[in-house]
């Protein structure tokens, strides 16, 4: 998204770190559940320190791992985030300490880990996570920002913001419960999310005697929603938080699970910025215009870079203009730079003098996205009044916020059977559907597929505010010009 903390459904709380877009094919699903390359004890073990070491350059190759938890209430997502910082020795004595005289004090017999993530008095009292709480950790091998979202059905939109930039979704399921209507929910958030990769987790075995044929259950049921889904691939996991069980390192407990612990499938999973994307994408956040002083006649554009690289010299196209021209100088606070990658915000001169606000997009001229006044997308809709024809809301787009209308519902998802209901006439609270929407300005936008930051959005009430729904733009109609 932008660089705003507001910009799309991306959200105030995100971190600072950002993903790729990236548009993979859709294949049937695949288990990855064999151990491969099984890694020296000693580099995934307790003892040893987990924030430096010597790594080799295929380990640094596999760059930042973003992850988000994802599941129902209760199915040990926090305990699980906590005892991964507790056993990668990522955490210090004294928060340790901490959390264990709380843990006495609430009368627990053993160690609340959720206590590390949960920091919220409201969440500590109810035992529940509300806000997306991100934690970073490192290992010799990889360094994680994790996740923390909340499993409360009210909380959904929470849910979004923290697996919006993931590219890893730990769906955990409580062995007692198997799938749950919330967790099949947030598998389908990951998926109309285009999180890359997807890990069932079976929590909680030990409270099911580790029974095989529990997990083996789960793990068909969830195999078979994920293949619907056309999810690649899933690696699965039977684990208990509490215990430690085939989290940080392979359980005697389960003797008949043959795979890997989760640590070292997260320290070997490829990062979504390893992924390519056609097009450069550069939204305008900021006009920069001193005029005084040695500055008196600079004018710069400041943002993010959401997507490709930008060089000087490069000829590209403002949107929704459509006028083109060249990128002169690439600045940041007291440097200059040939080019800028994504992730990097950066200043852009440009060789020619256009008429460029906030809420424009600078693109490469040869993949320009399309500029257009109506789009399709899917929405999950997040607040408990509904979705519906004829609805007039505020829609942010990157940097730029436009007035809406809702035209139409194409159909409804039960996120249960994944049938779609085409006389569906509204959306209520935590349901999805596809929606076409007119906009009173163009907007310069791509296939959610192609570019995630300019593929989605976040929809407002202009009334109150507040967020009260995330689109992902499957399609344009009508569409103005295109470059």
């Amino acid at each position: 998204m932008g660089t705003d903390t507001e910009t799309s459904f991306r959200g105030s709380s995100q971190s600072s770190s950002h993903l790729n877009e990236r548009g993979e094919s859709s294949q049937s699903s695949s288990h990855v559940d064999e151990r491969e390359g099984t890694q020296d004890p000693s580099r995934l073990g307790a003892g040893a320190p987990r924030t430096s070491g010597t790594v080799v350059k295929s380990d640094l190759d596999l760059g930042l791992l973003r992850v988000a938890t994802a599941g129902s209430v209760d199915d040990g997502k926090s305990t699980l985030i906590g005892r991964l910082l507790l056993d990668s020795k990522a955490i210090f004595e004294d928060q340790l300490e901490a959390v264990e005289a709380t843990s006495k004090a609430k009368g627990h017999d053993h160690t609340d880990l959720a206590l590390l993530t949960d920091g919220l008095r409201s969440e500590r009292e109810q035992g529940i996570t509300i806000d997306v709480a991100y934690r970073y950790f490192a290992t010799p091998r990889r360094k994680f920002i994790l996740a923390d979202t909340p499993g409360h059905a009210q909380y959904t939109r929470n849910m979004v913001t923290g697996a919006s930039t993931a590219d890893l979704g730990l769906v955990l399921v409580d062995a007692r419960h198997g799938l749950t209507e919330q967790s099949r929910r947030h598998t389908v958030l990951l998926s109309l999310l285009q999180v890359p990769h997807i890990a069932l987790v079976v929590n909680k075995m030990d409270l099911v005697g580790y029974d095989e044929a529990v997990y083996t259950q789960i793990r068909e049921d969830f195999l078979a929603f994920t293949e619907q889904l056309q999810v690649p691939a899933v690696a699965t996991f039977p684990i208990s938080a509490l215990v430690g069980d085939n989290v940080v390192e392979t359980s005697d407990a389960m003797p008949w699970y043959t795979g890997t612990s989760l640590l070292e499938h997260l320290e070997t999973a490829e990062s979504a910025d390893l992924f390519e994307t056609k097009g450069d994408r550069f939204p305008v956040q900021y006009v920069i215009r001193p005029q005084q002083g040695e500055h008196r006649d600079y004018r710069g554009y400041a943002g993010r870079v959401e997507a490709g690289t930008f060089r000087v010299g490069q000829d590209v196209v403002v949107l929704p203009s459509g006028v083109r021209t060249t990128v002169a100088g690439i600045d940041t606070l007291d440097t200059t730079h040939d080019q800028a990658v994504t992730g990097q915000s950066v200043t852009l001169r440009l060789g020619d003098e256009v008429d460029v606000s906030r809420g424009d997009l600078i693109a490469d001229a040869e993949h320009a996205p399309e500029v257009t006044r109506e789009i399709t997308a899917t929405v999950c809709w997040m607040t408990t009044g509904t979705l519906h024809s004829r609805q007039k809301l505020l829609l942010k787009h990157t940097t730029r916020t436009v007035k809406a209308i809702v035209d139409g519902l194409g159909a409804r998802l039960d996120v249960n059977t994944l049938e779609r209901d085409g006389e569906a006439s509204e959306l209520g609270l935590n349901e999805v559907g596809t929606v076409s929407l007119r906009l009173s300005q163009p907007l310069a936008v791509d296939a959610y597929a192609t570019h995630r930051s300019t593929g989605s959005f976040i929809l407002i009430d202009p009334a109150t505010g507040n967020t009260v729904g995330a689109g992902m733009i499957s399609g344009t109609h009508g569409v103005e010009y295109t470059i």
